[in-house]
């Protein structure tokens, strides 16, 4: 395309990672249009990288009719386990064991309209851009952007070199940790990096898993002194993930799988990945017209499994803000809540998992525990201990995962911001069902308030859903199914919530 004519879209998204797809997927559910653009034309499977969908993302899954779909191609079913068992080795003695992880057992709860499910991080990518369709990009990359009051020039680059120019109104950088939608606005990263480096591999492994003596698990940790770390399935074939911690890049990646193992199995190395964890939070999510999501605005270890998860909540909140303002309910001030309600989130996730990773396998790990049996036996209750005294909240972190709040948000009332609890109506109809794509209000509609909130939104023109529950207070429910406002007296509640004070 000719530079001098420009492309125009009322979007674009740096980056078609998990974090900027679903930044798409959320604007075309509002029914706002977008471009993606994304360098990788394939995903990669030979890198899974983050393999838990938390509970609260497959509810927002579930919300773009995408769970169903998701779950269908998952090679682990959710039932298949909930478990992690710390182990001397694949092949070795159990310790101990903890159970219901990362809400894989939430089925049927009336916690959570969807339980957690692992499922590698490439085939989330394949359902999103399946769902993205003609609005993603791929071969180009944003290589610059110039914010005006009237939009944002963007130059997007392709592989040979090619450029063309894009004119958006408003622009997501979901770009990653090298993001130039983060240099382009001024914002820096700040906090720190472990100094601890990490090695993954990913393996084929004939015959392993008949020879596990430990059943189903999401995860094996080996708490073995000369070769600390955990591995698990990617599917119930012979495909398998490790990280090694404390392991540099230069290490044998066949010996270290064997060593986890604790036999000489066969294996087929497939990838390696290094790594090391790092702790960052841009000091700025935004400007008038730019935004971070994902990795571009925050990084935290994997322990707990948060990462992109924290960014497909980042994905919502921005994703129906932008639809409001440009689909003309909204004044463009309500933007300037996405950095305020995301930023603590990211903070509090950010800390969260770096509690995790202060004791991993080598922490965990005794000599005694690679002794005779007597041995293992008098050291495996105190090991045990640790275990379940030191690594329960990475397991269990639905305080985290469904009950972050957005109280003390400008555009929350006192009292309000939290997640709307969720319940069962009826055999697999869930209250969230039949909530709406904009505010919602829930509640006895026959209560004085429900006429004046339903008159508010005609007079504002703002979508609103009446979610009749009989005998119930009422409850002004975000898009993104937060809680706005709750009360009798809803006068200028609606107003409020769009930043309109």
């Amino acid at each position: 395309m000719n530079l001098d004519t420009p492309e125009s879209v009322p979007v674009l998204v740096a980056g078609g990672g998990p974090v900027g797809l679903a930044t798409a997927v959320e604007l075309a559910y509002h029914g706002v249009r977008c471009l993606v653009v994304e360098p990788r034309e394939s995903v990669s499977w030979l890198r899974p990288r983050a393999k838990t969908t938390s509970a609260r993302s497959m509810e927002l899954f579930r919300r773009w009719g995408l769970a169903e779909t998701l779950r269908s191609r998952a090679p682990l079913a959710v039932s298949w386990s909930d478990e992690a068992v710390f182990a001397t080795g694949l092949l070795g003695r159990e310790i101990t064991r903890i159970g219901g992880c990362f809400g894989l057992d939430l089925a049927g709860s009336d916690l959570a309209a969807e339980p957690g499910q692992q499922v590698p991080q490439p085939l989330v990518e394949e359902v999103l851009r399946e769902a993205t369709g003609d609005a993603l990009l791929t071969g180009w990359q944003v290589a610059g952007l110039r914010e005006d009051a009237d939009g944002v020039s963007v130059r997007i680059t392709s592989k040979t070199g090619e450029e063309r120019a894009v004119r958006a109104q408003y622009v997501v950088g979901c770009d990653g940790p090298r993001s130039v939608t983060r240099a382009a606005i001024g914002a820096r990263y700040e906090g720190r990096q472990d100094a601890r480096p990490n090695f993954n591999v990913v393996f084929r492994a004939p015959g392993l898993a008949e020879r596990l003596p430990h059943g189903p698990a999401v995860h094996y940790w080996v708490l073995n002194p000369a070769q600390p770390g955990l591995a698990g399935r990617l599917d119930l074939k012979e495909t398998w993930w490790c990280i090694a911690q404390g392991v540099r890049e230069d290490a044998d990646p066949v010996r270290l799988v064997r060593n986890l193992a604790g036999a000489d199995i066969d294996i087929e190395v497939l990838a390696t990945d290094p790594w090391t964890a790092r702790m960052l939070l841009a000091d700025r999510y935004a400007s008038e017209r730019v935004f971070l999501a994902g990795d571009a605005a925050h990084q935290n270890p994997p322990y707990g499994g948060h990462g992109f998860n924290t960014g497909i909540g980042d994905a919502v909140n921005i994703g129906w803000k932008l639809a409001a303002v440009l689909r003309g309910w909204a004044p463009a001030s309500l933007l300037r809540t996405y950095e305020s309600e995301r930023r603590p989130i990211a903070a509090d996730t950010i800390e969260a998992a770096a509690r995790n990773m202060a004791t991993l396998a080598p922490e965990l790990a005794d000599p005694a525990l690679m002794g005779d049996a007597a041995a293992f036996e008098r050291v495996r209750p105190a090991v045990a201990e640790a275990v379940r005294r030191t690594k329960d909240s990475e397991f269990h972190s639905l305080d985290l995962v469904l009950g972050y709040t957005y109280a003390g948000s400008p555009i929350v009332a006192p009292g309000a911001g939290e997640r709307l609890p969720h319940r069962w109506l009826s055999a697999g109809e869930s209250l969230y069902d039949r909530l709406g794509p904009g505010f919602s209000l829930v509640g006895d509609q026959r209560l004085p308030g429900a006429n004046v909130l339903v008159s508010e939104a005609r007079e504002l023109g703002v979508p609103l859903r009446a979610v009749d529950l009989p005998g119930e207070p009422l409850a002004l429910v975000r898009p993104d199914q937060h809680v706005a406002w709750r009360g009798e007296d809803p006068s200028g509640a609606l107003r409020a919530a769009l930043g309109e004070r």
